[in-house]
């Protein structure tokens, strides 16, 4: 998720767009350590960053503040931060933590309630190896059930060398969400140097995201 996100906010700063990213949650990262948004910040040259809470153990961000003795993240304050970001930028991505249904507080509260809260369209971001299928479907089901937009998928870890579950994967995806892949981020994209980050950006997300993917190219290139 955190190479994605990077990845838009990279092709967004490159077009000269103000653009923002936001990490509401962060674990499993002590005061003063790097976390998520560092990556963000060498790999898209973005210094517009913004965290809102950090807890030390690496568990899903409820579980994070009860063991810590931090209290949770406020939904409220989280998304009026966010909405005074949006005023003066033209993009804010905010980045979640785990999946769209790991829970920031013992209320339940979800990165799908940022979502709603802003009005926000989630892109979705999977792995393409075997296990995929069914996690991205409850995704996807989660989302819809909620009344939520899907801005697409991307697979955030392309091989070099995809497996045969891997290509298979490609069009059962694109069945899932009923629309063509919205990107395939290379396998080792977090390791690059800002130049050519940019680069594979550009070549791993669709236009919709600043980039020149073609999905279906791609899914022709991996039958």
């Amino acid at each position: 998720k955190t190479i994605t996100t990077a990845a838009v906010a990279a092709l967004a700063r490159d077009r000269g767009s103000r653009v923002a990213v936001v990490k509401p949650g962060q674990t499993g990262v002590l005061p003063g350590e790097v976390g998520d948004l560092d990556d963000v910040r060498r790999l898209a040259l973005v210094d517009d960053l913004h965290e809102h809470v950090r807890y030390p153990d690496p568990l899903a961000p409820a579980a994070a503040a009860r063991v810590s003795g931090l209290p949770a993240l406020d939904l409220r304050t989280s998304v009026a931060a966010i909405r005074a970001l949006a005023d003066a930028r033209d993009l804010v991505i905010v980045e979640g933590a785990g999946g769209l249904l790991v829970r920031y507080d013992d209320d339940g509260t979800t990165i799908a309630d940022w979502a709603r809260e802003l009005g926000a369209p989630v892109l979705v971001v999977a792995h393409p190896a075997l296990g995929t299928l069914n996690h991205t479907a409850l995704t996807l089901e989660a989302l819809a059930h909620r009344g939520l937009t899907l801005a697409g998928v991307v697979l955030g870890s392309w091989p070099d060398e995809p497996d045969l579950t891997s290509r298979c994967n490609i069009r059962d995806l694109e069945t899932l969400s009923a629309q063509p892949l919205s990107g395939a981020l290379p396998d080792g994209a977090g390791a690059l140097e800002p130049v050519e980050f940019l680069l594979a950006a550009r070549a791993g997300l669709e236009p919709a995201l600043g980039g020149i993917f073609d999905a279906r190219d791609f899914r022709l290139r991996n039958d």
